[in-house]
């Protein structure tokens, strides 16, 4: 299986609410960077936060890409979502080559659980940093970190 986690690009610093904070100019520069490393991977799935910023980096790298399939949106990659909880969510999928598009601290604590088992070294996911991910399941522990490439 290969997983994508996608935090997304640079959001405005202030809305309404932090789910309403919608990506910059900048940000979306960035989102069309980290996505060009994603062109001619094998893609099932773009899932993302309903939160306006993972939506708008979500809606640029589908466009990116040409990809056929709906951007799914899903409750469980806001923010503060549990880490088990998304790995289950992930596995219960069942599918091999997935983008999940969230935010911090999420990203980090699941790329960091991912790859050593446990949360005390998550990973250093700046704004539109692309982590790839390699491994039988989605398991703690049970991934490889093939790439962390961070968008400027």
């Amino acid at each position: 299986m290969k997983l994508w986690v996608l935090r997304h690009g640079e959001a405005e610093p202030r809305a309404n609410s932090d789910a309403e904070r919608r990506l910059t100019a900048h940000g979306r520069e960035q989102v069309l960077r980290s996505a060009a490393h994603l062109l001619g991977q094998p893609l099932q799935a773009i899932i993302a936060s309903p939160y306006v910023r993972a939506q708008q980096t979500a809606a640029l790298v589908h466009g990116a890409l040409g990809f056929a399939e709906p951007v799914r949106t899903v409750p469980w990659l806001t923010p503060d979502s549990d880490v088990q909880q998304v790995i289950g969510e992930v596995e219960r999928l069942g599918l091999e080559h997935v983008l999940l598009v969230s935010h911090q601290p999420l990203v980090g604590s699941l790329v960091g659980l991912l790859e050593h088992g446990h949360g005390q070294q998550p990973a250093p996911l700046s704004t539109a940093s692309l982590a790839e991910l390699e491994g039988d399941w989605p398991l703690a522990g049970l991934m490889t970190l093939r790439g962390l490439r961070h968008s400027s």
